[in-house]
């Protein structure tokens, strides 16, 4: 199983894509809410449109302002800091955004210096224009009432500074608004980095401790077949011996192309163990009989790659080596509960059975092998049979090729 680490973010704007969604999101939605607003309250929409759209380009720029203070004075800190930043950084954006509303809508084109005409039920017409000049107009009379009320630049520089105070206040909750937001979309995202890195980083020391306990296997079984194959050549049984090594090359060739740490179909593990048994029926042609029963939907579930070798190594070794009769070797498949249970076992006399099959790399190492692969949810159970023989139940959970 290739392991791929993941490096850490590097450059300081590397979130730069969230930033500009959700700042153009944010933005976004102001622009649609007052244009829904001149709809409802009758203004005009397409003065509405110029004048707000300036707007919107500033508070653009000043929420980038907020998010590149974030990246320079809280890159890769904690949440706590993230959010004194943030707070902080917001409020030079709604003050100035605030003095920008202030100069556009009041003092460059103040909404109280347009002239307005207004009819009153009564027939009153009364118009008011910037200058401070307010006049009154009966229907029946052609000289109207003028009245001077105050110059509208004397008002407005009077309560420029609460008029700039009150537009800081409400619009510091928008830019806190999206700092929050991006804050915690930055901290989920360092949140999943992390959890995908340690994610990464516990599969490639799996795959480590993997590789280290397969690596055990291999030099055990070459020794023994290369043993077995001495015997044969030192006895002069050449035809044997020839067949015997035909089928370790066969069994090496198919064998090596395998990663031992990847998952292979329970019909590509068979095949493999049947090509290790051709091995061993050169050493024991009348000792040696082979039974597989493995249900056809269960042909392509998904196991460790040669996980039973050492199972059916030990089977040879503690059964058929050592008994003086036929001994059947048995390999069973079956679902249980949406686990995959495979059983090995042999029917040897226990009369030449000895009580160390636990011992050394063979059934230790498919345990810990399972282990390491699917924690908890594998089992691992073996012992001999009160009728005689030894018997090997490797559970695991069921899936399936795709």
């Amino acid at each position: 199983m290739a392991s791929i680490i993941l490096p850490r973010p590097s450059g300081r704007f590397h979130d730069l894509p969230l930033a500009i969604k959700s700042i153009l999101g944010f933005w976004f939605f102001y622009f649609v809410t007052m244009m829904l607003r001149a709809l409802v309250i009758g203004h005009g929409v397409g003065e509405m449109f110029s004048r707000r759209t300036a707007g919107i380009v500033i508070g653009i720029i000043l929420t980038f302002g907020v998010y590149a203070a974030l990246r320079f004075f809280a890159r890769n800190s904690g949440l706590k800091r993230m959010t004194i930043v943030a707070a902080i950084a917001s409020v030079p954006a709604a003050f100035l955004f605030s003095l920008f509303n202030f100069n556009a809508f009041f003092v460059q084109e103040p909404l109280v210096s347009r002239n307005v005409a207004e009819r009153a039920r009564d027939g009153l017409t009364i118009n008011r224009s910037g200058s401070g000049e307010l006049r009154i107009l009966r229907r029946d009379s052609r000289s109207p009432v003028t009245v001077q009320l105050p110059w509208t630049r004397d008002l407005l520089r009077q309560q420029a500074p609460r008029l700039i105070a009150d537009g800081a206040v409400t619009w510091y909750f928008f830019f806190a608004a999206w700092a929050s937001f991006y804050v915690a979309m930055s901290a989920g995202s360092q949140l999943r980095n992390a959890e995908r890195r340690a994610s990464e980083f516990e599969r490639a020391a799996q795959s480590a401790q993997l590789r280290a306990l397969r690596y055990q296997v291999n030099p055990h079984f070459l020794f023994n077949t290369l043993n077995s194959l001495s015997s044969l050549i030192m006895s002069r049984r050449e035809d044997e011996a020839e067949r015997m090594i035909l089928s370790l090359s066969n069994f090496f060739r198919s064998t090596l192309a395998v990663d031992p740490t990847s998952d292979v179909s329970l019909a590509e593990e068979i095949r493999f163990q049947m090509l290790y048994l051709d091995i061993e029926k050169a050493r024991f042609p009348s000792r040696l009989n082979v039974q597989t029963e493995i249900p056809d939907e269960l042909l392509s579930a998904r196991m460790p790659a040669l996980l039973l070798q050492p199972v059916i190594e030990n089977a040879i070794k503690y059964g058929v080596a050592r008994a003086k009769q036929e001994v059947t070797l048995s390999i069973h498949a079956a679902q249980e509960e949406g686990r995959l249970r495979v059983t090995i076992e042999n029917d040897a006399d226990p009369a030449d059975q000895v009580d160390d099959h636990g011992t050394g790399v063979g059934l230790t190492n498919v345990c810990e092998r399972l282990s390491a692969r699917f924690g908890g949810a594998a089992e691992c159970q073996f012992g001999p049979i009160e009728t005689g023989g030894y018997r090997v139940i490797l559970t695991m959970p069921l899936v399936r090729n795709g």
